[in-house]
């Protein structure tokens, strides 16, 4: 049987919290960890009619990219629309699970899927999301205390790269030191040259468990004064990062590149707006699902012929192509452009859970623009 914690455990796996900006509420809103889950619905807004379709379709859980709630709230009655969602869903069994910015920047996220979406190809963030740089430790110590100094650094959360743990290297060699007046040696006497069998314990650890492990280390070390070294490394590309910049196959025009976006897009009510010579060429193209505009002056310095993202304003733009080289801007709407992660993550789902569950991809319209007039 698979559970909520189940498919819970996927998504994260997926599209870890962690990665969420930290004004977003993602995660489970509603739902036994413990419930059977069948079937999961997929959508981009947790609206009632994607409530109303989960029940319709006999979903267990739906699973959307949009939280149902930003802000705290202190009722879920069915006197408010969302409080009439939580109703509908919990009253039927359905749970809700929102992976929303956790879901904008990693491979297989919303960004990326919006590229393929494009046939893009050589895709690569347009702005990298690092990851912090370990710090790597070395210790010196004693043949004999060598062992348990390693495992307490290890149990202080040093030695784990990836998927493995306990990952150190140790080299041995002849430490010497004399011990002054006032020194209370663990080995060898006042004013006496030692010299030691000592190993050098190499590892490395996350920078945040910094003090954790070297009060680890101090604590198990025999000696009065130890001697390590604590150096940092530079913070390393994550696969992670905010929109996406590839190239086309064909290039072609900036009027024709606008026609594919629209029709690679599902059907939906809004515009499609494009600032630029609709003439110009287009082969390098930069985008970002959802609201992107704090990417507008990235796209243009990778050199992108074209940045395609969703909820532009005016000045921003205005001032955007005032600049010389400016590249042409697409504005597609926010809902459309999000959507095309959907079929992806029901896909990724399915598979990691090895066909126990079956998903649908809502074709629901829930853009709050209705009608277009020009």
């Amino acid at each position: 049987m698979t559970t909520l914690r189940d498919v819970v455990a996927v998504l994260d796996e997926l599209y870890d919290p962690r990665w969420a900006d930290g004004w977003d509420a993602v995660g489970t809103v509603a739902g036994d960890p413990a419930a059977e889950v069948r079937t999961i619905l997929f959508a981009v807004d947790p609206v009632q009619a994607v409530a109303d379709e989960a029940v319709r379709i006999g979903a267990d859980l739906v699973v959307t990219h949009h939280p149902l709630y930003l802000k705290g709230t202190t009722s879920v009655a069915a006197t408010t629309p969302k409080g009439r969602v939580v109703h509908t869903l919990v009253s039927n069994g359905i749970g809700l699970h929102t992976c929303h910015t956790n879901a904008d920047a990693p491979p297989l996220g919303v960004s990326e899927a919006m590229a393929h979406a494009l046939g893009l190809r050589d895709l690569r963030p347009l702005e990298d999301d690092l990851d912090p740089g370990l710090d790597k430790w070395a210790v010196f110590v004693p043949v004999q205390d060598a062992d348990a100094v390693a495992a307490a650094m290890h149990e202080a959360g040093a030695g784990r790269l990836g998927d493995y743990d306990r990952a150190q290297f140790q080299s041995r060699g002849t430490g010497s030191f004399r011990p002054l007046e006032g020194a209370s040696p663990a080995i060898g006497g006042i004013g006496e040259v030692e010299y030691v069998d000592e190993v050098k314990i190499e590892m490395v650890a996350p920078a945040q468990r910094r003090e954790t492990v070297r009060a680890a280390l101090l604590a198990a070390h025999p000696y009065e004064e130890v001697a390590y070294d604590l150096i940092e490394t530079a913070a390393r590309p994550s696969g992670r990062g905010s929109g996406r910049i590839g190239v086309l196959e064909t290039p072609m025009s900036l009027g024709e590149f606008a026609r594919h976006v629209t029709s690679a897009l599902p059907e939906h009510h809004g515009a499609t707006r494009i600032a630029g010579d609709l003439g110009r060429e287009v082969r390098t193209v930069a985008l970002c699902g959802g609201s992107g505009d704090f990417l507008l002056g990235r796209a243009d310095a990778m050199g992108a012929d074209v940045y395609v993202t969703s909820d532009l304003r005016h000045h921003p733009v205005s001032e955007h192509l005032e600049q010389p080289g400016a590249c042409a801007v697409i504005d597609v709407p926010h809902w459309a452009a999000e959507w095309t992660w959907l079929p992806v993550a029901a896909r990724e789902v399915a598979a990691r859970l090895g066909g126990t569950v079956k998903t649908h991809v809502s074709t629901i319209v829930t853009d709050p623009w209705t009608t277009t007039l020009s």
